[in-house]
């Protein structure tokens, strides 16, 4: 069946916009129309070389009324914002991760988009990559039994070995910003969670970018966190922007009453998958179709058309992002109060992806 097109627009042309622009490129269906960025010079860099024009601000986006998908890929803070206006306009978003910084500017987002009849969706999406649609296949066929513990490793490295802009990153902490990876791929497997421990510190609280220049943190760049989801699965979620991502505590384990299962990698779509039986080694699990190599980061918007191409549900879609910003809050409610935090947000958990049932 032919695919509508979908006409989209960029919010936002940062580091992480040029891996949307690459990944979209082989799938004609999606037209990029063009980019606004709050620093017009990079939008004009960005059409440049991925093609559309530049429009002048968000306004423009919003009068553009051939523009059928807004993508937004600001900074952090600047979420909330700009999925609002995108809503209030009614036009469709897709954002980066999180969805809100607050579990009552999520719901309050959630609840927008309904009554203006329109799809949001939100990132992370690397459930939908084949490793992980792998992993989830293997434990809904009962290879592990019931899965009662899970232990998810996020050592993201120090933002300013890498980043020209590490400020964003660290006013939210590691917990907001990466933290959400496997949160999302756990809350597809496993559904809701419902009451979470959290734990965090500073680490390293004086740190210097790639320019030379002294900064001081003082979000937590360290937060663990014990979550149990409302099925009795209970995930020890460990996050930092210290230990460097070559770190031999990585990916996440799910053990099982008859084995075990290891994903090697929650952001890499062509992952290593292993399963043990209880006691036994690790024996290496075909992935259910060839890996895209890494990360197909449009992967959410092409999923996002093809929901709205058939009409069914998205299958990363904001009430789930918005759930896990309840978990987020609740972690940090936790370690700043000291004791386990009940939430109850809910979400339907989404389809497998057609070629991994």
């Amino acid at each position: 069946m032919q695919k509508k097109p979908l006409r989209i627009a960029i919010v936002g042309c940062g580091n992480i916009a040029g891996g949307y622009a690459k990944t979209l490129k082989p799938h004609p269906h999606i037209q990029l129309l063009g980019a606004t960025d709050i620093d017009l010079q990079r939008a004009e860099s960005y059409v440049a070389a991925y093609g559309g024009k530049v429009y002048p601000s968000l306004e423009a986006v919003l009068a553009d009324e051939d523009v059928d998908l807004v993508v937004n890929l600001t900074i952090h803070h600047a979420h909330v914002s700009v999925i609002t206006q995108c809503l209030l306009a009614g036009k469709d978003v897709y954002s980066e991760k999180p969805l809100a910084l607050t579990s009552q500017e999520a719901l309050t987002l959630v609840k927008l988009a309904e009554e203006q009849g329109c799809r949001l969706s939100c990132a992370p999406i690397t459930i939908l990559g084949e490793a992980q649609q792998t992993v989830w296949k293997v434990i809904r066929e009962g290879r592990l039994g019931t899965v009662r513990l899970v232990y998810a490793e996020v050592n993201w490295g120090r933002i300013e070995s890498w980043h020209p802009a590490p400020d964003p990153f660290y006013q939210v902490g590691p917990l907001f910003d990466v933290g959400v990876y496997p949160l999302m791929i756990l809350t597809t497997i496993f559904g809701p969670a419902q009451r979470i421990t959290g734990f965090g510190t500073v680490l390293s609280p004086d740190r210097i970018t790639k320019e030379g220049i002294p900064f001081h943190i003082d979000t937590p760049d360290f937060v663990l966190a014990a979550i149990e989801f409302a099925n009795g699965t209970v995930a020890r979620l460990t996050t930092n922007f210290y230990v460097g991502q070559r770190s031999k505590q990585s990916g996440i384990e799910f053990h099982g009453d008859k084995g075990s299962l290891f994903l090697s990698h929650w952001q890499h779509f062509d992952a290593a998958v292993e399963f043990a039986e209880f006691g036994q080694v690790y024996t290496p699990v075909p992935l259910v179709k060839e890996g895209f190599k890494k990360t197909e980061w449009s992967r959410g918007i092409l999923d996002m058309a093809d929901a709205i191409n058939d009409n069914r549900p998205l299958r990363v879609a904001g009430v789930q992002a918005a759930h896990v910003v309840d978990i987020l809050c609740a972690v940090k409610t936790s370690l700043e109060v000291g004791h386990p935090v009940e939430i109850n947000s809910t979400f339907p958990q989404p389809a497998p992806m057609d070629w991994a049932l």
